[in-house]
């Protein structure tokens, strides 16, 4: 149960990394830091889209106009922490601890 829980974590931590990079990449193109044009930025950027866009598009269908304040990254890393507190923390490590509390050494 601890692999499980180990897992899961850890890949949602992989997951939330990858959310903020994409965040982090789309200013520094709004910025004009980075020019999305070179080969390796454009990689990079479809990459991180192609990896957050699905979970990202159905939040943008459902949240109302912000005048250009896009909050949905914001809203999805609330969520992912809800989802990973909720099965990691509450239903997976306690399931752990209960079935080792029933193993009796030597008996």
């Amino acid at each position: 149960m601890y692999a499980l829980a180990n897992l899961i974590d850890t890949a949602v931590s992989i997951y939330l990394t990858l959310l903020f990079a994409a965040v982090i990449l789309t200013w520094l193109v709004q910025f004009n830091v980075v020019n999305p044009r070179q080969p390796l930025v454009h990689t990079i950027g479809t990459f991180l889209y192609r990896i957050t866009e699905p979970a990202l598009a159905p939040i943008r269908r459902v949240m109302p106009n912000l005048g250009g304040i896009d909050i949905s990254p914001v809203i999805l890393i609330l969520l992912i922490h809800f989802a990973r507190n909720l099965i990691v923390y509450d239903l997976l490590l306690p399931m752990a601890y209960r079935n080792e509390m029933q193993i009796v050494p030597g008996g």
